[in-house]
């Protein structure tokens, strides 16, 4: 599965973006689509996540009330609404997909595919 990640931009504190995950190939119904983040010097870290067929969510204590992972499963897409931004939310984002999902969301080495990655840029 390729995944095309988009919808990055600069953004004032308090604003708002959706970055969009676009899939080629298939997506199996046991995958868990997941959002991470890497700003500099940092690791990457673990933002959201859902099971891509019934839709469960989950999100990192960071982002919870402020951010929203979708999906759409007709266009193989998921989605990321990003509200009430910080200075801290910059990063380059990235969409990843655990093609089996087993319990583990927040690890990097469950994922199996990953976007290239977005720059979302919040400033003060």
């Amino acid at each position: 599965v390729q995944l095309q990640a988009s919808g990055g931009g600069l953004v004032q504190a308090g604003g708002s973006l959706r970055l969009s995950c676009a899939a080629s190939g298939t997506i199996f119904s046991d995958s868990l689509m997941g959002w991470f983040r890497q700003a500099p010097g940092k690791e990457r870290e673990f933002v959201a996540g859902i099971k891509w067929r019934v839709g469960r969510t989950y999100y990192a204590d960071s982002v919870k009330g402020r951010f929203t992972i979708s999906r759409d499963n007709a266009k193989n897409t998921v989605y990321l609404q990003m509200n009430s931004l910080k200075p801290e939310d910059t990063a380059v984002y990235y969409c990843a997909g655990d093609r089996y999902y087993s319990g583990n969301y927040a690890y990097t080495g469950s994922y199996d595919d990953w976007g290239q990655g977005t720059q979302v840029t919040v400033s003060s």
